[in-house]
């Protein structure tokens, strides 16, 4: 198995940035959905301290992803239809916003951010900038569970194409 990507399937490296992205996304929709559903308990407690260093982590994994699809772009596996190419672009817009609107707004807040011990926003004594952080207030949120309605119709596309005689199994291309 090649490390770049070929018209068959794609490569390891594509591979591994798809299936970490999966996991740190699963673990990101439970720790919102603990945070939302059971605030103040010990599952909260456990989970939500890692949203937003697994949120920065998923932005840097997404910003390499988004690189590594540009430079194998020749090499991919075609999407099998303008709808699966849309919804693809799709998941790769909202997996870079709603990362990038947090982000905004963990800046503006005016609030000190390092993720796993790294300084990457220093904080400041001023008032808040509110350009920054209404974004993140009115979008994050609600365009995470949008993402995760992507991320299921396409878990769901996967199977239906795998199961649905006439189309292209397409979970080889990414499972193997």
């Amino acid at each position: 198995m090649s490390l770049s990507d070929s018209v068959d399937r794609y490569g390891r490296i594509s591979r591994f940035l798809h299936w970490a992205m999966a996991v740190l996304i699963l673990w990101q929709f439970l720790s919102a959905g603990a945070h939302f559903l059971l605030e103040d308990t010990a599952i909260d407690k456990f989970l939500w301290p890692s949203h937003k260093p697994l949120g920065f982590l998923l932005f840097s994994l997404m910003i390499l992803r988004t690189v590594w699809a540009i430079a194998n772009l020749s090499r991919r596996p075609a999407s099998l239809n303008m709808a699966a190419r849309l919804g693809h672009i799709a998941l790769y817009v909202l997996l870079f916003l709603v990362p990038a609107l947090a982000l905004l707004r963990q800046y503006g807040s005016g609030r000190a951010f390092e993720p796993f011990g790294i300084p990457l926003i220093s904080g400041f004594e001023a008032e808040k900038i509110e350009w920054m952080v209404e974004p993140g207030n009115l979008l994050h949120g609600l365009l995470g569970w949008a993402l995760l309605v992507l991320i299921l119709g396409h878990i769901f596309m996967a199977f239906w194409h795998r199961r649905k005689g006439g189309t292209e199994n397409v979970m080889p291309r990414m499972w193997r």
